[in-house]
């Protein structure tokens, strides 16, 4: 009968046990599903948010990195990750052109939306396209590319994860004042090094750095349009390679992520010698391999620059 007794004992024991050991994964769990739940488009936008929601929320990634975004749809799958969240953050409806159909198919009434660059002033495409016809309605989304709009974009990806989340507003705001503070530094990393500049214009493979360039007294010239697929008319090329030949370019920038051939085209044309310049619309593996962010590649950008504007 002891021996019984102690069999029973030593069982409600271990059951009690299991119990417990539920109960406290329960409460993780529950703990856990509290954290705010946050989808983003692609890359730069991911960053901030990262950067911003730190240990305090969840933050996904839509268009993998190493995928050229301009042309990426979302899936089916996509968009219930898109309509399962309590904040979805994108750049501009000029860049991630889905988002209006997406968001009136979806049931958005619980969700966050955010569109980083609201409140900037976008610049007309034309403007930032040297003479190429475009249509006047368009506006170029590269404001990720200058460090000074980019604080702009944390402040309204910050202000919307206080509202949503106001349990955490403090840790929010400390975490991208630490951003903007990053950011700030890589503004004056800019400065100090266009201010040097004995030459002022650089040419990219698109127009991707109207912002950046506007920022720090630069002037681009791009081969392509804001979408890097469009190839440029003969004609159009024709007047690239008297135009870099005038100038003595002796580099063209372009983009790991899409195809360099009319790049290395020009380049051939007018005997200078090609380099890359990061758009930042996502990270190429390479840059993964190696641990790198935003802010490395954009000093990464810098240091390309200077072999054309401080030569």
């Amino acid at each position: 009968m002891k021996r019984l007794l102690g069999i029973f004992f030593i069982f409600l024991l271990v059951l009690s046990g299991c119990s417990n050991a539920v109960s406290t994964k329960n409460e993780k769990t529950s703990e856990g599903s509290k954290k705010l739940q946050i989808v983003t488009t692609f890359y730069p936008i991911y960053f901030f948010a990262q950067k911003v929601a730190g240990n305090s929320a969840n933050v996904e990634l839509l268009v993998p990195n190493g995928v050229e975004p301009h042309d990426w749809e979302p899936t089916a799958k996509d968009m219930a990750r898109i309509q399962d969240s309590d904040v979805f953050i994108y750049n501009s409806h000029y860049f991630e052109t889905w988002t209006d159909k997406v968001l009136k198919s979806i049931n958005d009434s619980h969700l966050n939306v955010v569109e980083a660059s609201k409140g900037i002033e976008l610049m007309d495409a034309l403007a930032s396209e040297e003479g190429e016809e475009h249509n006047h309605s368009s506006k170029d989304p590269h404001v990720w590319l200058s460090p000074v709009l980019a604080q702009q974009e944390v402040n309204t990806i910050a202000k919307a994860l206080e509202h949503a989340d106001p349990k955490n507003k403090d840790q929010y705001e400390k975490n991208a004042k630490a951003l903007k503070s990053e950011l700030a530094d890589l503004d004056r990393l800019y400065k100090e090094t266009t201010d040097k500049a004995k030459k002022k214009e650089f040419v990219t493979q698109h127009a991707a750095f109207g912002y950046l360039a506007k920022q720090y007294g630069l002037i681009q010239i791009p081969i392509a349009g804001l979408s890097p697929d469009v190839e440029p008319t003969l004609g159009k090329l024709a007047e690239l390679t008297e135009l870099t030949k005038k100038k003595n370019v002796k580099i063209i920038y372009f983009e790991e992520m899409t195809s360099s051939k009319v790049a290395q085209t020009l380049a051939k044309e007018i005997g200078a010698k090609t380099e890359v310049l990061n758009p930042l619309e996502g990270l190429t593996k390479e840059e993964q391999k190696k641990g790198l962010d935003y802010i490395d590649v954009m000093k990464k950008n810098l240091e390309e620059l200077k072999l054309t504007i401080l030569e």
